[in-house]
């Protein structure tokens, strides 16, 4: 995929050397020209584009009219709310990531303003705070925002004593809407039935809806 990433501080050059890494097409964009040296040294100097991200020049000369993903994470959420709405309502681009720096500014990054998934990172912290003081041994992997409710991926480990433990899973008392998806059982990956018997030191992969992370909890405590 051919990504632009707008913001080149330690988390823009964190992730363009992670896609890279995975084989996709990335540019950077960044202002700063102290910045912009050592990007190029780490990253290439045909990775970096030295420009303001929301300026339609500069994301032109980054590629921008063949970019699948545009990805705003500049320290201003200014920026990348402009950045975010050229991207979509001007050049059309499928998906549009944007980082929200004061979660007062959270509101804003809406599809109507051309940002497709806002990262709120305090907001993310938060909600891990809060679900280990609650659940320590269920921990939200990804949430997914499906039809009029919210979803997750969510992993459970088996821990001793557990009352899944030693039972089939067709026998633990599951909430609604909840698929196991993936057994963890040391090294092996193991995709279960209800026949599959769970065992002490499982981590288990679950599909979940908001209600049945806490009854998850209760099934496997």
């Amino acid at each position: 995929m051919n990504i632009i990433i707008v913001g080149g501080g330690q988390t823009g050059s964190y992730l363009a050397s992670l896609l890279g890494g995975d084989g996709h097409v990335v540019h950077v964009v960044e202002q700063r020209r102290g910045q912009v040296t050592r990007l190029e040294g780490a990253l290439g100097a045909g990775v970096v584009v030295c420009g303001n991200g929301s300026d339609a020049a500069t994301l032109e000369a980054a590629g921008i009219l063949t970019a699948d993903v545009v990805v705003a994470v500049t320290g201003a959420d200014e920026v990348n709310l402009v950045v975010s709405m050229l991207a979509k309502m001007e050049y059309g681009v499928q998906r549009v990531i944007a980082r929200v720096n004061n979660p007062r500014n959270s509101w804003m990054f809406t599809p109507g303003m051309g940002v497709d998934v806002g990262v709120n990172q305090a907001d993310i912290l938060a909600r891990f705070v809060r679900e280990g003081l609650d659940l320590k041994d269920v921990y939200t992997l990804m949430r997914l925002g499906l039809g009029s409710q919210e979803h997750a991926i969510v992993q459970v480990e088996v821990r001793p004593g557990s009352r899944a433990c030693g039972h089939m899973i067709k026998d633990v008392e599951l909430p609604d809407q909840t698929v196991l998806v993936a057994v963890e059982r040391g090294d092996e990956i193991l995709i279960p039935n209800g026949d599959t018997v769970l065992a002490e030191s499982d981590s288990v992969i679950a599909f979940t809806d908001g209600a049945g992370r806490e009854k998850i909890h209760r099934a496997f405590s």
